[in-house]
């Protein structure tokens, strides 16, 4: 396994101060190519990934596998849930940006939606 991935898959997230600095792009683009179906919306200054499912059921599961994660991390995404679908939104807002935080997330709920 990639020695960064493995980072961020074991990794915890921190809190941050609103004087703490965001990622840089080129920081994010490294990153990025470990989370690949990860979409940075810079518009947005969000990081964000529709997952698709073949029930409400199945999109409920994983909704409450996101939350124990996002317990677990003390780091909380914005949901949208639908019949079969769910957009998971990540940021950092007490900086209102993208920090490491988005990346372990999104790595452990790739890691999720793989099982």
């Amino acid at each position: 396994m990639n020695q960064e991935l493995d980072k961020l898959l074991n990794g915890q997230c921190r809190h941050y101060s609103k004087g703490d600095n965001t990622l840089s792009v080129s920081r994010i683009d490294e990153l990025r190519r470990l989370t690949p179906k990860w979409q940075f919306c810079a518009n947005d200054n969000v990081l964000c990934r529709t997952f698709h499912f073949k029930t409400y059921a199945a999109t409920i599961d994983f909704v409450k596998q996101v939350a124990d994660i996002a317990e677990a991390q003390d780091h909380h995404p914005e949901l949208a849930v639908s019949y079969k679908r769910c957009k998971v939104n990540y940021k950092t807002h007490t900086v209102n940006g993208i920090t490491e935080n988005e990346f372990i997330c999104a790595a452990l709920i790739d890691a999720l939606a793989t099982q």
